[in-house]
Parts: structure tokens; C-alpha cells; sequence
């Protein structure tokens, strides 16, 4: 049975309020910096979903929305291992498009590394990235990142679209989790 997350949640990090604000912010800057271009946005699933629809609807040049799910992570795992593999490819050519990849966070760097590298040889007319938040203590390996929600520091995150072992995405704010009171659930 899983947990109800009042029963190791640390923290509130970041409201439904300031992260929704921030999002119209973000919205704002890619409007202006593609004013004229159309856009093609990829989302990296599962955890940029709810940060992506909700970008979009702030953007006010014509874009297309694709999605790509990557994996790092296993169920139970709480950083990535550097292995990276393409679950789900994407259904569209990028070749001469303007590509914004939008991740829920950037942590090691490991796995949008690896999705850059491979979206450019593609031949994108460019290539951004915005997250929405950057766990820039825990970088290893260096991301170009554009477009920034957040800067956090190196504490295990939950809700609007982030995970823990798949639940709480829906959560409307993102909160820290207390590990040491948070059980795996079995299955």
C-alpha cells in the first residue's frame, strides 16, 4: 500500500503559486526569443508533462509537441546511474526545426546529455533546453541549459510531475521527502 505523502513530506519547496508564476515568466521569455519562429517542443516523459502543458499554454508563437520518455532510473532508485535508454522515440522529423527539450529536472546531466547528443545529429535548425529545475550540485556531466525555472539544492523532490516510485505526480507543488520515514512500496 502506498504512503500517503503528509507521512514524510520535510518540506513545501516550491507553492503551486511560485511555480505557476515562474512558468508565466518562462513563458514570456521563450514568446520573445521565438517571436517569428515556429517552435517544436519536446517533452521528456513522465515527469515533464505536467510543466510542459502547462508552459505551452504561456507560449504565443506556433509550436508543435512531441515527446520523447528516457530512462535512468529504476523504481526504488534515487539518482541516476548514468545508463541511459530511449523508451519512446520520437514520431516527427527535428531536422530544420527549432527544438526546445523540456525536462521536469536536471540533476547529473547524464541523461539530457545523452538526448542532446542524439537529437543533434538530426540536424535541428537549434537546440535549448528548459527545465524546470536544475539540481546543479549533483551535475556531472555539463548541460547548456536555457531556460530555468528553479535552481534547487541536492534534496529528493515530489509532485508536479515528479515522482517517488511513480505517485504523486498530480501533487500541485513540489515538496522534499524525509527518506528516512518514506517506505519503497513492494510490487
Amino acid at each position: 500500500m502506498v504512503q500517503d505523502y503528509q507521512e514524510y513530506i520535510e518540506k513545501v519547496l516550491l507553492t503551486e503559486e511560485q511555480i505557476q508564476a515562474r512558468v508565466r515568466e518562462l513563458g514570456a521569455e521563450i514568446s520573445r526569443d521565438y517571436a517569428g519562429s515556429e517552435l517544436l517542443i519536446i517533452c521528456i516523459l513522465r515527469g515533464g508533462v505536467m510543466f510542459t502543458t502547462d508552459l505551452v499554454r504561456q507560449i504565443d508563437v506556433p509550436l508543435a509537441i512531441e515527446f520523447m520518455a528516457v530512462s535512468s532510473y529504476g523504481t526504488g532508485a534515487r539518482q541516476s546511474e548514468g545508463e541511459v535508454r530511449i523508451t519512446l522515440d520520437l514520431n516527427t522529423t527535428v531536422a530544420s526545426k527549432h527544438i526546445l527539450i523540456v525536462e521536469d529536472i536536471i540533476d547529473s546531466g547524464h541523461t539530457l546529455s545523452s538526448v542532446i547528443e542524439m537529437l543533434k545529429t538530426r540536424d535541428p535548425a537549434s537546440l535549448y533546453v528548459c527545465t524546470l529545475l536544475d539540481k546543479f550540485e549533483r551535475r556531472e556531466v555539463e548541460v547548456p541549459i536555457r531556460y530555468c525555472g528553479f535552481k534547487i539544492r541536492n534534496e529528493f523532490v515530489f509532485g508536479y510531475g515528479l515522482d517517488m516510485d511513480e505517485f504523486y505526480r498530480n501533487l500541485p507543488f513540489i515538496g522534499t521527502v524525509n527518506l528516512e520515514k518514506y517506505e519503497t512500496p513492494l510490487g
